[in-house]
């Protein structure tokens, strides 16, 4: 049970300082009651508000991977309904301007952390009820390859998640993701990562709601700009899998 502190003044204080306060005229009660009892209180419980931007909605969400394009969609609609964010991110900091605006003043919180540092982790996820995992990466890189970043990483952050007590853990793969995708040359070594994804990351948090989007579009997308770059403009060619006849899209928006 939480402490309960009754504090009553008698007397002007003005701006004297508390030692001069002590000898003025005046009384100071102090009365503080505590229990020996500790009962959790989850966040849920201390909602406070109409539901607005300058509400607490009882999330304390960590979102990973908000500074991509789902990312930034994710944190403004938790911001719009008054969740406190905490926001790891890994790009340079001028990347995260734009989700300073998301929620209201003091409920956005930025960090920086490494993939591979659990400490750092551990600090993002030890407050919040809610972590959602949107990292992903469209191409490997020296440091890091596909199974790094989907499966080893998303792993990490789901049994860190599990361990910090975390309410819920919200995962996104690929509507595609399967085992033995559907090859094209050798098959998607991205698609086969994801579905190895969800597999680790059940492993480490059985209950975790794990999403699975087809490609997305919308302002910003990487979708309808991968058809409209500049090389594509110019060249006016855009090369396409057996002309496109086999090729089937379904993004949403």
């Amino acid at each position: 049970m939480a402490a309960i502190t009754t504090v009553r003044v008698t007397g002007l204080f003005g701006r004297q300082s508390w030692n001069q306060m002590l000898r003025i005229n005046g009384c100071i009660s102090v009365q503080h009651r505590q229990s020996s009892e500790k009962v959790p209180v989850k966040l849920t419980a201390m909602k406070r508000g109409t539901g607005g931007r300058s509400s607490f909605s009882g999330i304390v969400a960590t979102v990973f991977g908000a500074t991509g394009y789902l990312g930034r969609h994710v944190c403004n609609s938790l911001g719009k309904i008054g969740s406190q964010l905490i926001i790891p991110y890994r790009c340079e900091a001028i990347y995260t301007t734009r989700l300073r605006l998301v929620g209201d003043l003091g409920q956005v919180l930025f960090f920086p952390f490494h993939l591979r540092d659990e400490a750092a982790i551990r600090k993002v996820v030890q407050y919040s009820n809610v972590v959602i995992n949107l990292i992903g990466s469209d191409y490997e890189t020296k440091n890091f390859s596909f199974h790094d970043v989907h499966v080893e990483g998303a792993q990490r952050l789901a049994r860190i998640a599990k361990e910090a007590g975390v309410e819920k853990f919200i995962h996104v793969s690929h509507l595609n993701a399967k085992e033995n995708p559907q090859k094209i040359w050798k098959g998607s070594d991205y698609l086969r990562s994801k579905y190895e994804s969800e597999l680790a990351v059940r492993e480490e948090f059985p209950e975790a709601i794990i999403f699975k989007p087809t490609d997305m579009f919308g302002e910003g997308d990487k979708f309808l700009m991968h058809y409209a770059c500049k090389g594509r403009w110019i060249l006016q060619q855009l090369p396409l899998w057996k002309k496109g006849e086999q090729t089937i899209k379904q993004p949403v928006f």
